[in-house]
């Protein structure tokens, strides 16, 4: 029942914290795009994704670090995760989001966004970023130090 409890409140913390951390990284990079409305738009995005990332990343510190593995541990997982994550989403935005970019002439994202590859990455950079910090987080939160 412990463990349980563990894994409910480190999904619980980790969603909140992926949310804030992802609306962050999010309108930071909308404002790339020089407007109010892309860093609206990426800051949304970034909410939801954070949220989806930070809850995952939750529940793999609490399985991979538990109550004695502490921060390297959920940093590394979380890292790895969001990076796998981040290229299953990146490659599957569409290519009118990306021509949108091109024709809006928006010179800092039409290098980052110019194929999927490219929009791949930064996805996956960001959600490895994001994982990382949550990871640690989480990690750090559960992490019970062993008696001498």
């Amino acid at each position: 029942m412990a463990d349980r409890e563990l894994y409910i409140k480190s999904a619980i913390f980790g969603t909140g914290l992926g949310a804030i951390l992802g609306l962050i990284l999010g309108a930071a990079t909308g404002a790339l795009s020089l407007t109010w409305s892309g860093v609206q738009l990426t800051g949304l995005v970034g909410l939801i994704a954070g949220a989806l990332t930070g809850s995952l990343t939750g529940l793999i510190s609490a399985r991979v670090a538990g109550r004695t593995g502490g921060v390297s541990f959920g940093a590394y997982g979380g890292m790895a995760f969001g990076g796998f994550l981040g290229l299953i989403l990146g490659a599957f935005i569409p290519a009118s989001f990306r021509e949108s970019i091109a024709t809006d002439q928006m010179p800092y994202l039409t290098v980052l966004a110019n194929g999927t590859f490219e929009m791949a990455i930064l996805v996956s950079f960001l959600l490895a970023c994001l994982g990382t910090a949550v990871g640690a987080w989480v990690a750090g939160r559960n992490f019970i130090p062993r008696e001498k």
